[in-house]
């Protein structure tokens, strides 16, 4: 006798036993776990153009797929840039901040929100001020940090003049305003709090914030006009941090 047992009451609704009720429970589980595993691994995917060497890992986050390029002997005297990557194949890159924005931006048919030197100077800040705070764990930053020698002394110059780099970098930020309260009236200014010029690069460069992200953590509404308003006080300041 099969234990999925349907009684029909008086009133001609199906009544479930309790076995058949938690049979139906159990697939409703054994569905959404199926689907839980389905979006972690679209999370980790790896695209096939970077072939089956790389492994899935959901925790990498955004990528972005480029491919890698060379230059080659073209001739006697002449060079040519070709594809490098292994067997032909593209290579995949964590996607920072910008490369997000950047890609939001072109599925919405806009151009880039930043400059290639923009982003390159944000970039560079990033790196710099990253080496630049593992400087005390000797074995993981010596051979980052551009020494001349291997001896403690230019160990330390090394530090220092990183440390002078990322103060250079800082005093053309500045220390003015990207987004000021004053601007709005005091009926609508809420919570919002000034943003600086400083804690703006700081929040997308070191923290890979977007720039919504940076509004809301200010009290700040996100709308089109404050976003555009915020994201071109940014690319005034990389612009300031150009080399």
């Amino acid at each position: 006798m099969s234990e999925h047992v349907v009684i029909v009451a008086s009133d001609g609704v199906a009544d479930l036993t309790p076995v058949a009720k938690f049979m139906a429970a159990r697939q409703l589980r054994l569905q959404a776990d199926a689907e839980r595993i389905e979006a972690v691994k679209v999370q980790g995917y790896v695209p096939e153009v970077c072939g089956d060497a790389i492994p899935e890992a959901p925790a990498r986050g955004a990528i972005r797929v480029f491919q890698p390029m060379s230059l080659f002997p073209d001739g006697k005297d002449d060079w040519v840039a070709r594809p490098s990557g292994y067997r032909s194949r593209s290579a995949m890159q964590r996607a920072d901040v910008f490369d997000v924005m950047t890609a939001k931006a072109a599925s919405n048919g806009k151009p880039a929100p930043f400059t290639r030197a923009q982003v390159a100077a944000g970039r560079y800040y990033r790196d710099l001020v990253e080496r630049h705070a593992c400087a005390g764990i000797r074995c993981s930053s010596v051979e980052a940090l551009r020494s001349g020698g291997g001896g403690s002394g230019s160990f330390i110059d090394a530090v220092l003049r990183e440390r002078k780099e990322i103060e250079r970098i800082q005093r053309r930020i500045g220390t003015g305003t990207a987004m000021a309260v004053r601007k709005i009236r005091p009926s609508k200014r809420g919570s919002c709090v000034n943003i600086t010029d400083q804690h703006l690069v700081d929040m997308v460069c070191l923290e890979d914030k977007p720039i919504s992200a940076v509004l809301r953590a200010h009290g700040w509404s996100v709308r089109g006009q404050t976003v555009g308003a915020l994201r071109q006080a940014l690319a005034e300041v990389l612009e300031r941090m150009v080399r």
